[in-house]
């Protein structure tokens, strides 16, 4: 890791992605720290960067009600090649755009959904006024953020690449001071989007959430 090669690839971008949502820069200017609920993908995280650093757990009184894994591990030059394309220490509310090529914004956004977005899908059944019963299907794809700023900049990415906005709102929780800011797409944009995100097999993900997508990508 001392000869950490800072040159943009797919795998670095999704890594970047991951660390601009669950990841954090300390004080100390060398310690990187990356925490999930998914042991998956903290093996993922640490293939991409080619580190073998020890993931170590957290109680889950420690990390919301589940169990959480952590990676914390020291390399200068990594640090200073984040903080140059826009990340800094305790990110959450100081985050905005970053300085991503275009090329990789792909990979970096797959890090982001698999960090702090979701994909999901559920049977929505209703009844007409001739009294059938239909079932419908939708999925969605959300992205979210504290920074108002960061939120605005990939959706104002994806609209240059897709064509697509989506819809962005933000909504205040009871235990938090600030709202959070979500970019929602809908199943026909989703599908647009995530075709997009997973363009090629092998790619570096959280299978769990790539497996909900292939279930439309594949029809």
């Amino acid at each position: 890791m001392k000869d950490f090669n800072c040159k943009w690839s797919p795998d670095l971008a999704y890594a970047v992605g991951l660390i601009a949502t669950d990841g954090n820069l300390s004080k100390d200017k060398r310690h990187i720290l990356f925490t999930t609920t998914d042991r998956p993908l903290a093996n993922t995280f640490r293939t991409c960067l080619g580190i073998k650093n020890k993931i170590t757990t957290t109680p889950p009184s420690g990390f919301g009600k589940k169990r959480a894994y952590r990676i914390n591990f020291g390399n200068v030059k990594l640090y200073r090649w984040l903080q140059k394309i826009g990340l800094t220490p305790n990110k959450t509310l100081s985050i905005r755009k970053l300085d991503i090529p275009q090329k990789y914004f792909v990979d970096f956004l797959r890090g982001h959904l698999d960090g702090d977005g979701s994909v999901f899908t559920y049977i929505d059944r209703y009844m007409t006024y001739k009294g059938k019963k239909y079932a419908y299907r939708r999925l969605y794809t959300n992205f979210i953020s504290i920074s108002p700023e960061q939120i605005k900049w990939i959706q104002h990415r994806i609209k240059e690449v897709l064509n697509i906005a989506g819809a962005l709102s933000y909504y205040l929780k009871k235990d938090r001071k600030f709202p959070i800011w979500q970019l929602r797409f809908a199943k026909n944009d989703s599908l647009k989007l995530l075709s997009w995100i997973y363009y090629k097999p092998g790619l570096p993900c959280l299978i769990r959430k790539r497996k909900i997508a292939e279930r439309f990508l594949v029809k």
